[in-house]
């Protein structure tokens, strides 16, 4: 592919995700590696809180008086159960923060860092060439900093690509907004009655 339409996709990625959100996407992404390789500790987390609730219903049901064998078996039974199910959600948060934080370096190197990579690397290369004497004096800004002159750098197309999808991106979002009913005052006629 060629470094025009290479810049311009890596710049539309990086804005598309931008209008998603991270957050969005993390919890999508977590969702989905959750139910591929986490689901025994979702099922068991459900399971244990399934199995909570009938025995913290079965010893509100019993006198703490009349049968404390019973009841004192199910109060450990209670404890035993909240401190695994903490155990099992103090697992599955941290499993979460260090997947957040896997899946946010990786969405900064898919955008941010190889968009650097991209202008670091083609720094002097030049996306296409302007017609001669086309801006006239100015021809030699589309070249900053390091392209040949009469070309455009890569950081100006980057600078280029993002606006045009800034701007496509209010024009889609203003087209598709519901617009506000614009009220409009009526004037009521009074007629006065001369006797």
């Amino acid at each position: 592919m060629s470094l025009i339409f290479t810049i311009f996709a890596l710049v539309f990625l990086t804005e598309l995700i931008s209008w998603i959100g991270k957050t969005v996407l993390l919890e999508f992404a977590w969702d989905l590696y959750s139910r591929l390789f986490m689901n025994a500790s979702y099922a068991r987390q459900r399971q244990l809180q399934a199995e909570l609730l009938t025995t913290k219903k079965e010893l509100l049901q019993t006198s703490a008086q009349d049968q404390f064998a019973k009841w004192a078996k199910l109060r450990r039974s209670v404890d035993k159960g909240i401190a695994e199910l903490e155990k099992l959600n103090g697992e599955l948060t941290s499993n979460k923060a260090a997947f957040s934080l896997k899946f946010n370096t990786l969405v900064w190197v898919l955008t941010t860092g190889l968009s650097f990579f991209v202008g670091w690397w083609y720094r002097k290369a030049a996306v296409f060439y302007l017609p001669p004497g086309w801006l006239g004096p100015l021809g030699w800004w589309m070249a900053f900093p390091f392209a040949p002159k009469g070309s455009v750098s890569v950081g100006v197309w980057q600078m280029a690509c993002r606006r045009v999808i800034k701007v496509g991106e209010r024009t889609v979002k203003s087209i598709l907004a519901p617009s506000e009913p614009v009220a409009i005052p009526v004037e009521k006629e009074t007629e006065t009655k001369s006797s």
